[in-house]
């Protein structure tokens, strides 16, 4: 699966759809294959103000754990009930139904990878 042309890309494998509003962030493609299947996901709490780089959440697979990293700074409005709930929504469908959480961005995302940076990026 090519990483789709309109979103942006942190070098943590997160993906960020600024055009939607409220921001929506998500795991890729790429880093739900390299997780496995994922069993568990804690996600940011609504109104927690995230910061850009830093980790926000956890996902575990039947793998490992590794952390998930706010790929913008600003405030979590919504998380992914479904993903909590299923968290094989990462996998299936990470760029999709599996989105993990929305956030109000505060400045400017910056830092941030196009499709084909990332593509480059992961030797795709």
């Amino acid at each position: 699966m090519q990483a789709p042309q309109h979103l942006r890309y942190s070098k943590e494998h997160e993906w960020l759809d600024e055009a939607a509003s409220p921001a929506v962030v998500g795991i890729t493609k790429h880093a739900a294959d390299a997780l496995g299947d994922v069993v568990f996901v804690e996600l940011p709490e609504v109104g927690r103000v995230v910061v850009a780089d830093e980790p926000c959440g956890e996902l575990e697979s039947t793998k490992s754990v590794s952390d998930l990293y706010s790929p913008v700074s600003g405030e979590v409005v919504e998380i992914n009930d479904a993903v909590a709930e299923d968290p094989a929504l990462v996998n299936s469908d990470p760029f999709g139904e599996g989105w993990l959480f929305k956030v109000r961005i505060d400045g400017e995302a910056e830092g941030l990878l196009s499709a084909d940076e990332y593509a480059a990026f992961c030797g795709e």
